[in-house]
């Protein structure tokens, strides 16, 4: 079974910093694409940045120059480092691994970030 663990989450005040790191295991294969999301309550989950096998990267407009994810294949393993946070930036973030061929969608439970004061 495919299992992604997300971590890092917290609570930082705006204008700090968080790096969330999503741990997959279970994955005797590569994936296509790895993705991070954020749920707002009241809002539809939005996507945030997306990371492809290759090593492109696409953001979201509201994040974009602020985060950056990043993937090291060695430990299995998804960054969003996430700079000059917002209190708009509050949501519940997941990690989100795609297989095209097969079309399987896997996802994590989600970490928690908070920005305030």
């Amino acid at each position: 079974q495919v299992q992604l663990v997300e971590s890092g989450g917290g609570l930082v005040q705006p204008g700090g910093s968080l790096r969330l790191s999503c741990a997959a295991s279970g994955n005797n294969f590569r994936f296509d694409v790895m993705n991070w999301y954020r749920r707002t309550p009241g809002k539809e989950r939005e996507l945030v940045a997306t990371i492809l096998s290759g090593g492109s990267t696409n953001y979201a407009d509201s994040v974009k120059g602020r985060f950056t994810i990043s993937r090291d294949s060695a430990k299995n393993t998804v960054y969003l480092q996430m700079t000059s946070l917002k209190p708009e930036d509050t949501a519940i973030y997941y990690c989100n691994a795609r297989i095209f061929i097969s079309s399987l969608n896997y996802w994590g439970q989600g970490t928690q970030v908070t920005v305030s004061s």
